[in-house]
């Protein structure tokens, strides 16, 4: 008799912490059907290609849509488009060059995209201004080149790109894990005049982002380890509503597959982190080749309420989607 009376108290007790776990983190007092996400647009406003296949040596210019419009990523004139198409920020990729510069491009060598050759960041930024960044680009394969000839001298600096676009919010991307990397970063931010450096974000190897972390604390930053310390430490404590300090102050970009798994997602989980000054980034499937919610049938797939921000290599065509 005393063991059933045992046995029932913590059958009762068992339920009353499923029922707390499942209240706790349930969205049906928080869903707020106004609610819209924001938009990351990567590279700015880019041509883009079919994600099938992609492996670290595809060359992405050689394989990409009909284009729709004229511009080429990780350009001014394409970063200005997307904040006109309404992203509420934009990544870009950059690399140091041998002359104190940060070059804004995305590919460690020069072969896909421009005419010329070698490590991107082995040259000169004088070098790299003379280059034709459109040259590789192709819809056909190889029958014509409809932007060669259209990007030389569209290279930019990072520092170009921030003076101007001076309160503007961008998401540097590191392209390397040299902590040296991280250095020169922080003091070449750091010596650029009038920049918001609460605008500033940024993402890479991990050894680059800690240095990055440590020469600036107050810039929001991530790296896979980051990532990884957050989500594993949220997942193991976020059904009590506790957010781990690995969380805060930080930038976590969430494939779409793990979302689900997440306690509280969508709006309980986006609610916690803006509490402790972390971005959420919704990027679309496992998220690694910067796949991105980019068309309707897509947009299908964003968690009604969520306002976190989502990934998408086509602002202009979600922003009429979601913004209005």
């Amino acid at each position: 008799m005393k063991l059933k009376k045992i046995m029932k108290s913590i059958g009762i007790l068992l339920l009353l912490l499923i029922l707390f776990i499942f209240l706790n983190n349930s969205n049906w007092f928080q869903k707020n059907d106004q609610a819209k996400p924001k938009l990351l647009a990567h590279v700015g406003m880019a041509q883009t290609y079919p994600m099938d296949g992609i492996t670290g040596e595809t060359c992405t210019a050689k394989r990409i849509f009909e284009p729709e419009h004229s511009y080429i990523g990780n350009t001014i004139p394409s970063v200005e488009a997307a904040f006109e198409h309404e992203a509420d920020i934009v990544e870009l990729d950059v690399h140091p060059t041998t002359d104190g510069e940060f070059a804004v491009f995305h590919d460690w060598t020069l072969e896909c995209r421009t005419d010329g050759a070698g490590v991107t960041r082995e040259h000169t930024m004088e070098e790299l201004k003379n280059l034709d960044i459109g040259y590789g680009y192709t819809a056909d394969g190889g029958e014509t080149y409809p932007f060669r000839g259209k990007g030389v001298g569209l290279m930019p600096t990072l520092k170009e790109v921030l003076t101007h676009f001076p309160n503007k919010p961008f998401l540097i991307n590191i392209k390397s894990n040299d902590p040296e990397e991280g250095k020169k970063l922080a003091d070449y931010l750091s010596n650029i005049p009038g920049i918001n450096m609460e605008q500033l974000s940024a993402y890479g190897g991990n050894k680059p982002i800690q240095v990055l972390q440590e020469e600036l604390p107050n810039l929001r930053v991530m790296s896979m380890e980051t990532l990884k310390s957050c989500l594993k430490s949220y997942m193991g404590v976020g059904w009590t509503g506790y957010v781990p300090s690995s969380c805060e102050d930080t930038q976590i970009h969430i494939p779409e597959n793990v979302a689900p798994w997440l306690w509280g997602f969508p709006n309980k989980f986006q609610d916690r982190m803006e509490a402790v000054n972390t971005r959420v980034v919704l990027v679309a499937g496992e998220g690694k080749w910067s796949e991105g919610f980019d068309d309707k049938e897509d947009v299908k797939r964003i968690p009604e309420g969520y306002d976190g921000y989502v990934w998408t290599n086509r602002v202009d065509v979600l922003a009429p989607l979601i913004k209005e």
